[in-house]
């Protein structure tokens, strides 16, 4: 292989290395939720709802009650909460609708992609007193450095074979 060629493989790896959104984009779901105790004391139900900052809030439609566990293991009211297009963490937080003041923060918290653990992509956030919720993101573990590596070994490997097919046809 030519020192042109490594230089090659070597550019596109680090390109693909800083730029992982150009490659996958990892979907955020909830699998389940509990709250323990509405802050809204005026309502009989409360609205729960889900934001990052800069992204559109995603309201629990279904979530009305404390101490249920509302599962749903991809149906109902399962949608897209969020969404990764690199390792970077996004600000986001649990909030509840209030009538009268400001809404209410069950907890707001860094959301990464290197929360979610394997084997399949789950990722549980816990606050006492205040609500249990496990999110989904297969994908988020593709966000490791073996799919990256993965990744520019497949460049190389197809990027040789060219050469070699090229080599052998002259």
């Amino acid at each position: 292989m030519s020192a042109s060629n490594t230089r090659i493989s070597l550019a596109l790896f680090v390109f693909f290395a800083n730029f992982p959104g150009l490659m996958l984009c990892a979907v955020v779901s909830l699998s389940s939720i509990e709250i323990f105790e509405r802050h809204e004391w005026l309502k009989v139900t409360s609205t729960v709802y889900f934001l990052c900052e800069g992204e559109n809030k995603n309201v629990f439609e279904d979530v009305k009650r404390a101490r249920f566990v509302y599962a749903y293991n991809g149906q109902q009211s399962w949608k897209i909460l969020s969404n990764f297009s690199s390792k970077n963490c996004k600000r986001c937080g649990l909030y509840e609708e209030n009538s009268i003041t400001s809404d209410d923060a069950f907890d707001e918290w860094e959301f990464c992609p290197s929360d979610f653990t394997a084997p399949h992509g789950e990722y549980v956030r816990f606050k006492e007193k205040q609500f249990n919720a496990t999110f989904l993101c297969p994908d988020c573990l593709s966000f490791g450095g073996e799919y990256l590596t993965t990744f520019a070994l497949k460049i190389i490997y197809f990027r040789n074979e060219y050469s070699l097919f090229l080599h052998d046809a002259i």
